[in-house]
C-alpha cells in the first residue's frame, strides 16, 4: 500500500518585539512562606529599611530560601545562575537536557518577545498530581493552565481532550524551579523548550471531523511580522490557540489546540469567597497542613474531578485557602514580579487537545479498509519525510522523570529533605 500523503496547510512565521511592564509588590507578599511562619517570643531590632524595599543579594553558598525569592523579600540578581546551580547538584547523566543547554534555552528568551515554555509536574497535597503548562507572554511573565492528566499523546485515544484551568500569571523565572516541600508537594520540570504559534483559521464545516476542517490554505498573513508572543496574545484574545511545542521530551511536531468556549468565558476576576468555616483541631490521623499561596502553585487554581467538586470538605478547604490569598494577587491575577498584560482571568476552563494533523498524523481506514469503515490516525509522509510520532502516555509521579535532572518526584522530595508530605490518592493515567 503506498504511503499516505497529505498537504501541509501553513508556513512558519517570523517574530519581532513585544513589551512588558513592572509593578511594586504588595507588603502582604513579603513574608516567608516555606516553611510556614510560627510564633516566637523574641525582641527584634528596629530596621531602618523601608518595608516595601526588598534586599538585594548575590547567590552564594548561604543562599536564601526559594520562598523568600518568590515573595520579593530577597532579590537575586542572577536567578538563572542561582537555580541552575541548584539543579546541577542533582542532575543525573541520563537526563535528556543538560544543564548548559537548559541555561542557554532560557537565556536566549530573556527579551520582550521571548517564547519560552515549561510543563511542571506537580504533586499537590490538596489537588493531587497535575501538570502546569506555562507560556511566556512578555519579558517577565507567563500565562498558565493546570491540566489534570497531562498532555494527550495518543491520537486514537477515546479521551483525547483535557480540561485546562486558567491559573495565575507567573514570573518567567518560575520556569527554572524544581523543588519540594511538606506544604506544596513536589514540583519537577516535565518538559521545557520554545513554542511556535500556528494560524487558527476556520472554514466552512465539512462532513469529516478531522483537524483539516479548521485550517484553510495558506494566504498572505497580516500578522506575519509579529513575534510568536504577540501572536499568542492575539490568539488568547480570540480564545483559539494553535501552538507547537518544541521541547526536550515532546516529540517533533507536537501541536496543541487550546480553546475557550463562549459559555466558559468571562471578563472579570472571580470574587473572594464570603463563606467561612470553623477550624477544627487536627487529629493524629489527620495532620494539619497549612499551604499558603506561592508563585508556582495556588491551591484554588488546579482542576478537580467532577466527583470532587461536590465534596463538602474539599470545597471548605479550598475556600479557607482562598481567604488567605493576597488581595492584590486576586485583583490582578498575577504574582509578584509578573504582569498580566494578556488579560488572563483566573479559573476559566479551557479545552485542550492534540492537533493531530498539525502534529504530523493523517486519518486512514483501519486495517487497510477492512475495518468496517472505521478510521485511525497514522503517521503521514510529506516530501519523502515521515512525520508524526508513535503514541506516548503520561504515567504520573511514580514513573515520570525531570528532563533537566532525571529525578522522579520521590527523589526530588528526598533531595529537599521532605519527610512528612502526605499526597492525594486516586490519580490514574489516561491509557485508553
Amino acid at each position: 500500500m503506498p504511503p499516505t500523503s497529505c498537504p501541509v496547510p501553513y508556513d512558519l512565521d517570523e517574530f519581532s518585539d513585544y513589551t512588558s511592564q513592572h509593578r511594586t509588590p504588595p507588603a502582604s507578599l513579603r513574608t516567608s512562606i516555606s516553611p510556614p511562619p510560627f510564633r516566637r517570643k523574641s525582641h527584634k531590632p528596629i530596621s531602618t529599611q523601608h518595608p516595601n524595599q526588598p534586599s538585594t543579594i548575590q547567590a552564594t553558598s548561604a543562599s536564601p530560601t526559594r520562598a523568600a525569592i518568590e515573595t520579593g523579600e530577597v532579590q537575586i540578581t542572577d536567578r538563572l545562575s542561582h537555580f541552575s546551580t541548584q539543579l546541577s547538584n542533582y542532575a543525573q547523566s541520563s537526563a535528556p537536557l543538560s544543564i548548559p543547554t537548559f541555561r542557554a534555552l532560557y537565556a536566549r528568551n530573556q527579551h520582550p518577545h521571548g517564547r519560552h515554555f515549561v510543563i511542571h509536574q506537580h504533586d499537590h497535597p490538596v489537588a493531587g498530581v497535575h501538570y502546569d503548562l506555562r507560556l511566556q507572554v512578555n519579558e517577565t511573565s507567563s500565562i498558565s493552565w493546570a491540566i489534570m492528566y497531562g498532555l494527550p499523546g495518543n491520537a486514537n485515544s477515546r479521551r483525547l481532550n483535557r480540561n485546562a484551568t486558567e491559573t495565575r500569571v507567573h514570573c518567567v523565572w518560575n520556569h527554572l524551579i524544581e523543588t519540594a516541600s511538606d506544604c506544596t508537594g513536589s514540583l519537577l520540570i516535565w518538559d521545557t523548550g520554545e513554542y511556535e504559534m500556528l494560524p487558527y483559521r476556520e472554514t466552512k464545516p465539512k462532513d469529516t471531523d478531522d483537524e483539516m476542517d479548521d485550517v484553510s490554505p495558506k494566504a498572505p498573513d497580516a500578522d506575519s511580522k509579529l513575534s510568536d508572543s504577540e501572536k499568542l496574545h492575539t490568539a488568547f484574545q480570540n480564545r483559539k490557540i494553535r501552538i507547537r511545542l518544541h521541547g526536550a521530551r515532546l516529540l517533533p511536531g507536537y501541536t496543541l489546540s487550546i480553546r475557550l468556549a463562549a459559555s466558559n468565558n468571562r471578563h472579570e476576576q472571580p470574587v473572594k469567597p464570603s463563606r467561612k468555616r470553623k477550624r477544627k483541631a487536627p487529629t493524629a490521623s489527620q495532620p494539619r497542613h497549612i499551604t499558603p499561596p506561592t508563585s508556582d502553585i495556588d491551591d484554588d487554581e488546579v482542576p478537580v474531578a467532577a466527583n470532587e467538586e461536590v465534596n463538602g470538605s474539599m470545597s471548605a478547604m479550598k475556600r479557607e485557602i482562598a481567604e488567605q490569598e493576597d488581595e492584590e494577587v486576586r485583583r490582578t491575577n498575577a504574582y509578584f514580579g509578573a504582569t498580566n498584560t494578556i488579560g488572563s482571568i483566573h479559573q476559566r476552563r479551557w479545552f485542550l487537545s492534540m492537533d493531530r494533523y498539525a502534529s504530523g498524523l493523517c486519518p486512514a481506514k483501519k486495517d487497510g479498509g477492512n475495518g468496517g469503515g472505521r478510521r485511525e490516525w497514522v503517521r503521514r509522509w510529506d516530501d519523502g519525510r515521515l512525520l508524526g510520532f508513535e503514541p506516548f502516555f503520561v504515567m504520573g509521579r511514580e514513573v515520570e522523570r525531570s528532563v533537566v535532572t532525571g529525578r522522579k518526584a520521590d527523589e526530588v522530595m528526598a533531595d529537599e529533605g521532605v519527610k512528612s508530605f502526605v499526597g492525594r490518592k486516586g490519580w490514574r493515567a489516561v491509557t485508553e
